[in-house]
């Protein structure tokens, strides 16, 4: 069972990854680091967090592993392998993929870690850099309800909204929803902005009277008043929202699921990256249509 001696291995401590291994400092937890630029997790150690050199490391040395990478390869290359994390980690222990990655990928790493009596759950999570920040993630998880249980604690101090959605893969099936809701919402906001500027409103009186209404929504709430601000600092990257929903796309086609909306959102996101905005945030949307006005 989870206790406030329980040592745990972040790997990745990006622009969520961060914000969620200093909540769990703050919450008393002893943490572990490890990420492949030492200096993205150089307040961490300032905060008392230990630094390990490699994967294997972290992994012979905690009882609970968080990975908060890129993309699936990643996912993979820090899993397997002689000097990955399912070969290293102890018996008993627990591993936790809060990347976005590939439902078969989730099954993938709970099978071997089964096999290994290691305990896997897939918990990627919604929210931005400012749930990562306030702990209000909503983290969706696929796995065991026994591991669940046990590791309630941890998500607890990262995120408010945590249900347990089914078996390995389940969690990663519904983040998969999640993008497709919002591909399709971030095109519905950037109209709406474009729109009501050429219309000659005041965009920012206009959001105090939709936001609230049937129109609500996070991205109306949270990112549009960025994009009336021109701030396109990255909350979540465009390159990394073009990957989710390419896994989301493949998961589609493999399910027989037609997906318009998506591949729309997918096509407008590869054009923006193409002009250089992959490592903005998704908010940069609005460039396109601003573009098009």
């Amino acid at each position: 069972m989870v206790n406030k001696n329980t040592i745990i291995g972040f790997v990745g401590t990006g622009v969520m990854g961060k914000s969620m291994a200093s909540n769990l400092q703050k919450a008393g937890y002893s943490i572990h680091v490890y990420t492949r630029t030492k200096a993205k997790a150089d307040d961490l150690v300032k905060n008392g967090a230990e630094w390990k050199a490699t994967v294997q490391e972290l992994a012979n040395d905690s009882d609970v592993i968080i990975t908060m990478v890129g993309y699936p390869s990643d996912v993979e290359e820090i899993y397997f392998g002689s000097d990955g994390i399912l070969e290293n980690a102890k018996q008993g222990s627990f591993v936790i993929d809060m990347t976005t990655s590939k439902p078969s990928l989730a099954v993938k790493i709970y099978e071997k870690a089964k096999e290994k009596n290691i305990h896997a759950l897939d918990a990627p999570v919604s929210g931005g850099d400012i749930g990562a920040k306030n702990g209000t993630l909503a983290i969706m998880i696929g796995g065991e309800q026994k591991a669940y249980e046990s590791l309630l604690p941890i998500f607890q101090v990262m995120g408010e909204n945590i249900i347990l959605q089914g078996e390995a893969g389940a969690g990663q099936y519904t983040k998969l929803v999640n993008q497709i809701a919002i591909a399709s919402n971030m095109i519905g906001v950037s109209e709406a902005i474009a729109f009501a500027r050429k219309a000659g409103l005041k965009p920012e009186k206009v959001l105090d009277s939709i936001s609230t209404g049937a129109a609500a929504s996070y991205s109306l709430s949270k990112l549009a008043p960025r994009m009336l601000n021109d701030d396109f600092a990255p909350g979540f990257y465009i390159k990394h929202f073009i990957k989710d929903m390419t896994i989301a796309l493949e998961s589609a086609k493999e399910l027989g699921l037609s997906t318009p909306g998506l591949e729309l959102s997918l096509n407008l996101y590869k054009e923006l990256a193409e002009k250089g905005e992959e490592d903005s945030g998704t908010q940069a949307l609005i460039k396109l249509f601003e573009q098009y006005a």
